[in-house]
């Protein structure tokens, strides 16, 4: 049998860990895997809110989600509250959900805006049952056979040590100490070995790096340039902190915006997770800090800890033998909770295109890896340049600045032909639902829309319509409280029910 690749994770953290376990669930027959980590150096840790594709990760690495849920004190999202965003006191939901139902030629949408053409309708709100459900506080996994879409809130640092345990009893050997040096090989320049501060040397044929902001391997060592993308999106401070929960849990994230940023509040089983995220160019760090204070939902739990980062990617996420896997290989601010997305779907894509080729034959793998690593960057960075893009706001110079910046050839047209024709596609991510509910949440109305809408007599749209709203409704009759479906289905020890 071919000798085991050696495979060297540096970093642990979310990102790292997520690496170690998939690798290590699918491929342990083909890899040895190190990770090394120093518990001097600290993790981010404040990636806390997911989107449904991790319950995919989830399933393919075979992790049971009430054992998931009850270590990391996690608790059920159906999607994200987004207010100020439009304008001041203006607030909608961002739900996961699907939205009515269209047809093969026109989106649910556009039936919904010949409806309101037709002086009936309502608000799109009422056509979905995931969005219906979060402002009610309400969940549950399945009404009537019919599944919710959903994900999750969650301690990363829990997550972390979750994974760890789980990566250590399918052979992933976790090394503590800071790494002195690195060595390349001085004709291919591929990485060769990592030295530590202790004197141990650990050798490798391929390297992934999870270090963070720093990209220790894939920046510093291999020289792969950062490429910038705040032009766009202009935040570069975030101070996280976590309070008392004073109340039940709801199922959504709130993504509150201020005048020169936004805040976050993600509710945990027995704690909510707090920060803000702005630009120093608008806002000073002690007046950053002085507006998260001062909205916080319960008393701090935790002293704050102060991030800097910079927007954008690297020019490449797989150069050499080497990988770069979440803040290493760029950074999105968490307006759409992407960040574990990003390294989850890294992972899968390394699994898909692992180089068993040996060294200098994966020159395919490494431009396939790329290329879809950045069509996906770029479809998710569209989508969050698209919430400050579609603002009203004119309250202050950051979003004076923002609304009226130019975007993303990509974007700019899905502006425009939505604006003139009410047509909007998936892309990547992000489907249909998704963009229309930020672009109508967010005060963007078509001039027009496809005729096929109007294919139904007014009463026989009617009719529809009033039949997928009833359905809503009697499906949401019949699904408990968020707080009781969690005590009876994935409470933590500290919450479990005596």
């Amino acid at each position: 049998m071919q000798n085991k690749t050696e495979v060297v994770i540096v970093g642990g953290g979310t990102a790292g860990w997520i690496t170690a376990y998939g690798l290590s669930k699918h491929l342990a027959k083909f890899l040895n895997i190190t990770l090394i980590e120093s518990d001097q150096i600290g993790t981010v840790g404040v990636g806390e809110a997911t989107i449904p594709s991790m319950k995919v990760f989830h399933r393919l690495v075979g992790i049971d989600e009430q054992e998931f849920m009850r270590e990391t004190q996690a608790t059920f999202k159906l999607g994200i509250s987004l207010e100020n965003w439009g304008n001041i006191d203006d607030k909608y939901i961002h739900s996961f959900g699907t939205i009515g139902q269209g047809s093969w030629i026109s989106e649910f949408h556009e039936y919904w805006l010949e409806a309101n053409d037709q002086g009936f309708g309502g608000s799109l709100d009422d056509y979905c049952l995931e969005l219906k459900a979060a402002k009610e506080n309400k969940f549950a996994l399945s009404v009537n056979k019919n599944p919710l879409l959903y994900a999750y809130h969650l301690n990363a640092t829990a997550y972390a040590k979750y994974l760890r345990k789980k990566s250590e009893r399918l052979g992933v050997k976790r090394v503590e100490g800071r790494i002195s040096d690195i060595r390349k090989c001085s004709q291919t320049g591929d990485i060769v070995s990592l030295h530590l501060d202790n004197g141990r040397v650990i050798k490798g044929d391929f390297f992934i790096d999870c270090s963070g902001f720093r990209g220790l391997l894939i920046g510093e060592t291999l020289g792969v340039e950062y490429l910038d993308w705040s032009h766009w999106l202009r935040s570069n401070r975030a101070i996280a902190v976590q309070t008392e929960l004073n109340s039940p849990p709801v199922p959504y994230t709130r993504a509150i915006s201020h005048s020169a940023g936004w805040q976050w509040q993600i509710p945990l089983q027995s704690r909510m997770g707090n920060g803000i995220i702005y630009c120093d160019k608008y806002l000073s760090d002690e007046d950053a800090k002085k507006t998260l204070f001062d909205n916080l939902p319960g008393e701090p739990r935790s002293e704050p800890n102060m991030l800097r980062f910079s927007t954008g990617r690297r020019k490449k996420f797989w150069h050499k033998n080497c990988v770069a896997v979440g803040l290493s290989s760029g950074f999105l601010e968490p307006l759409e909770s992407t960040s574990i997305h990003l390294v989850t779907t890294s992972v899968i894509r390394l699994m898909r295109l692992f180089p068993f080729a040996g060294k200098g034959n994966n020159k395919e793998l490494e431009e396939e890896y790329n290329s879809q690593t950045l069509n996906e960057m770029e479809s998710v960075r569209d989508f969050v340049i698209l919430h400050y893009k579609l603002t009203q706001r004119s309250d202050s110079e950051y979003w004076n600045d923002y609304r009226t910046m130019d975007v993303p050839d990509s974007l700019s047209h899905r502006l425009e032909i939505f604006r003139k024709h009410g047509y909007t596609s998936s892309d990547g991510l992000f489907h249909v639902p998704s963009w229309i509910q930020v672009m109508l949440g967010q005060g963007l109305y078509p001039e027009r829309h496809h005729r096929a809408s109007g294919i139904l007599p007014p009463a026989g749209l009617k009719e529809q319509m009033t039949k997928i709203k009833n359905h809503i409704d009697m499906s949401l009759k019949q699904m408990p409280s968020h707080e009781d479906f969690i005590k009876q289905y994935c409470a933590a020890p500290s919450q479990a029910v005596k």
